[in-house]
């Protein structure tokens, strides 16, 4: 393939054919900086190089090319599929003249879901009242205004996130007015709001792509394989997800180059953004008391948490935007099992009423937090039991995918743009295409009848059971990763990134170390003590 370049020192000698039969490379003729070439190593490359000229040949030169590089090409590749997924929402920012004359958003006949367009990110522009240029977390609101389920609302998102909401509330509304010139072309103020946040989201994946091709060392092209993750086709622009994406991505790139308080600064801004950056920690801790390595993770650790407060406080301790800063708190505390969530298909599937039975109006489900909350702990007690008793270290983004997965298995909401958090961490963790791109195909398929399950059945949708039906098999191919994972952790002569004799490309500090404290060598230890 175009761009399948050597690095310094690498041999121009390409591998030979015999190696597809495996799909794992003879390690001993790969150099200590040569890429792993996937039209040699995974049949899926193989045949997508075929329109290209094939595979690699076995005397080729490669690394000659003045420009595309496995980088450039993951990055255009991944312009391609924010393309494809901004015009997959386009449906959803078409305009139409109403009797008055007006402009407003054409979503007549319930095109969101027709069309399959639905992104939130439309409908919060007037619902979080950034079209009336309040403050964050500083405006205050009723909804369901003179119904006996009135109540207060506040910006639901994390502060970095709603910041980000409002400073592009902003750029839109100021676009606008400077349209009324005739200096630029222009749209409804929405319409606007909506194309300024995709520019940022879609930086924000480029970002992402970049640091997996860091991060992955001499595996790049595993970047350009999820560049076109049918996830990130339907889901990119569904909400704000890609922005913690590329946090997380930047701050496992810097523990990955010896960087804690940088790798600490990002997880702590990922954070600020959506919570799930700061899962991170726990996979770090485990490892580095394995590997004796806690100045580190403490580095790490004070620097996300000092950065997490930092950009919080000024909203949580100034007293106008105190209250509006833990509406995000209370909303998540308050919410029932989401209709994505195993809990819903049990609810859904046997009648049942749920933990808590039925609620009243915002009335916490405390049996179903609690429950939910103790799942994740066990799981992640699992995860840490795994990275002590493992023969080998598990590698970093092996325990990052592991948290990560066990958390949106175990919690109660699942929305489906949060799948997005996995794409980067499962190549890092489980580079293998085929059981990928069979769970990314899973996963981004049920948008199509969630979509259209809230259609409704009266409105030619599809009955729940699809819907349902589909949220298990998106759970069941999550967990068959998860399994995998584990699998490879405890055989690591079937992980495909040691298979070159790497032993954890951004584990950083830990790449290399030795063992200070296993769960072996403790029983060991007490079983050998005299009595």
């Amino acid at each position: 393939m175009p761009g399948e370049e050597r690095g310094a020192g690498e041999s121009p000698v390409g591998e030979p054919d015999a190696r597809l039969s495996t799909g794992v490379p003879d390690t001993a003729t790969l150099g200590p900086d040569e890429r792993v070439r996937p039209s040699l190593t995974e049949s899926m490359g193989r045949d997508a190089s075929i329109p290209l000229g094939g595979p690699i040949g076995e005397h080729a030169v490669v690394g000659r090319h003045w420009f595309w590089t496995p980088l450039r090409v993951a990055l255009l590749l991944g312009v391609v599929a924010l393309a494809l997924s901004w015009f997959g929402k386009a449906a959803c920012i078409q305009q139409n003249a109403g009797q008055d004359g007006s402009l407003g958003l054409d979503w007549s006949g319930s095109r969101q879901f027709v069309a399959m367009c639905y992104s939130d990110i439309v409908p919060l522009y007037g619902a979080e009242r950034l079209d009336k240029g309040g403050f964050p977390y500083a405006t205050m609101w009723y909804d369901d205004e003179g119904k006996p389920t009135q109540h207060e609302r506040y910006m639901e998102y994390p502060v970095l996130t709603g910041m980000f909401m409002w400073v592009n509330a902003q750029m839109a509304q100021g676009w606008v007015e400077i349209a009324k010139s005739g200096w630029l072309p222009t749209g409804l103020e929405v319409v606007v709001y909506f194309d300024i946040t995709a520019v940022w989201l879609g930086l924000a994946w480029l970002i992402t792509l970049w640091a997996v091709a860091m991060c992955a060392r001499r595996r790049k092209w595993d970047a350009a394989f999820i560049a076109l993750s049918p996830l990130v086709i339907v889901h990119a622009f569904t909400n704000f997800d890609t922005l913690p994406t590329a946090f997380a991505a930047c701050a496992l790139l810097a523990w990955a180059r010896k960087r804690p308080v940088l790798a600490g600064i990002l997880l702590g801004l990922g954070g600020a953004a959506k919570l799930y950056p700061l899962f991170l920690l726990g996979p770090l801790l485990v490892l580095c008391l394995r590997s004796g390595k806690m100045r580190e993770w403490w580095l790490t650790a004070a620097a996300a948490i000092g950065t997490w407060a930092a950009v919080n406080a000024p909203f949580f301790l100034h007293p106008d935007t105190a209250r509006g800063w833990g509406e995000f708190f209370r909303l998540n505390s308050t919410r029932g099992a989401d209709p994505d969530s195993i809990y819903n298909v049990i609810m859904q599937w046997l009648n049942w009423p749920g933990f808590d039975g039925v609620l009243g109006f915002k009335e916490p489900p405390s049996v179903l937090n609690t429950v939910t909350a103790l799942l994740f702990l066990a799981a992640c007690a699992g995860v840490a039991f795994i990275a002590w008793h493992a023969p080998t270290r598990p590698r970093v983004a092996q325990l990052c995918f592991l948290v990560v997965a066990l958390f949106l298995l175990t919690n109660k909401v699942w929305s489906p743009q949060y799948s997005l958090w996995l794409v980067p961490l499962a190549i890092l963790a489980i580079p293998r295409w085929k059981p990928l791109l069979a769970w990314m195909a899973i996963d981004a398929a049920l948008w199509a009848p969630r979509m259209f399950f809230y259609l409704g059945t009266d409105n030619k949708g599809l009955p729940q059971d699809w819907f349902l039906g589909f949220v298990v098999a998106r759970g069941l191919a999550v967990i068959a990763l998860c399994v995998l994972v584990v699998i490879e952790i405890y055989k690591p002569d079937r992980d495909l990134v040691r298979a070159h004799g790497d032993d954890d490309p951004i584990g950083g500090v830990l790449d290399g170390a030795p063992d200070k404290f296993t769960l072996k060598r403790f029983t060991r230890g007490k079983a050998e003590a005299p009595v």
